[in-house]
């Protein structure tokens, strides 16, 4: 490893000095460096290789364990230990997450449902259970608040809306489209928190006219409703705590390239055994359109 440091730096630094401070025989390194590397050697190459290619498409969003299934499903056979120690040998990093903030405030008079999901998030199918909730992402206009459906079968973001005020009317939104692309059927259980953007008689009338039942997170227990925070804290860490949007429409755009063109049909998800969410469906439920 202390030759392939020296070899990996000698355009930076001269390689006698180097040799010299890491107590190594120069001759020694040039004798290494003049014979042809053995298998294993382009085989590490050739995976730090695929390793760069892959970082920079997925925009540094994958640790070792999502890379190690790209790599896998690219045909790069490989180990998660042998991805991790090359990732951090060559400084390859995935972005790191920050401090979760709450959005919604669950402190009013409103009738509030009971905790019907009981943090049941594996459902046998699609459009049983969906799971709500409301982030916001910071722009020089003012926060962008985000309100997203994700159906707990597949982990895919259903609906969506964004906004610049937190209001019902964006909770609405992002139950409509789910519906209208879903086209649910009896049975769907629809869970949130408290908020009272959920608990308004306009997002509660919405849920009836479909004959969709409600259920709401228990007071202070947010993992009542983990897989969409597990959602928001990538979304987050992936993408919002590395932009700085000028505008409204430039974090709109680029939330929506992030939901629709990578997070649904091209992440790999930890739950779903590193798949993304469209593959899983096409797998499982074939006749899903």
């Amino acid at each position: 490893m202390t030759f392939r440091f020296i070899a990996d730096h000698a355009a930076e630094w001269p390689v006698a000095w180097m040799c010299d401070a890491l107590d190594v025989s120069e001759s020694g390194y040039h004798a290494w460096a003049a014979r042809a590397p053995s298998e294993g050697e382009n085989r590490r190459g050739r995976l730090v290789a695929a390793i760069e290619v892959i970082h920079a498409e997925v925009k540094g969003r994958y640790g070792s364990p999502r890379m190690t299934a790209e790599l896998n499903a690219r045909g790069h056979a490989c180990s998660e230990n042998t991805v991790a120690n090359l990732m951090r040998d060559h400084g390859i990093r995935a972005k790191t997450p920050r401090r979760f903030v709450r959005t919604t405030d669950s402190r009013h008079g409103l009738p509030v449902a009971d905790n019907v999901l009981d943090r049941d998030f594996a459902p046998a199918g699609p459009n049983a259970t969906w799971s709500a909730d409301i982030t916001y992402v910071p722009t020089a206009d003012g926060w962008l608040y985000l309100a997203v459906v994700e159906d707990l079968f597949s982990r895919m973001i259903v609906g969506w809306a964004m906004d610049g005020t937190m209001t019902s009317r964006l909770v609405v939104d992002a139950l409509e489209m789910a519906v209208r692309w879903r086209l649910p059927g009896d049975g769907l259980v629809a869970h949130s928190d408290r908020g009272s953007q959920y608990a308004s008689a306009h997002y509660q009338g919405l849920l009836g006219r479909h004959g969709i039942t409600c259920s709401m997170s228990r007071v202070a227990q947010c993992w009542d409703n983990a897989p969409v925070e597990s959602f928001f804290a990538s979304l987050k860490r992936e993408l919002v705590h590395s932009e700085r949007y000028t505008t409204r429409d430039e974090a709109r755009a680029s939330i929506f390239e992030y939901v629709e063109v990578f997070y649904n049909r091209v992440r790999r998800h930890s739950s779903l055994g590193y798949v993304a969410p469209a593959e899983f469906e096409r797998t499982h439920n074939p006749k899903h359109p």
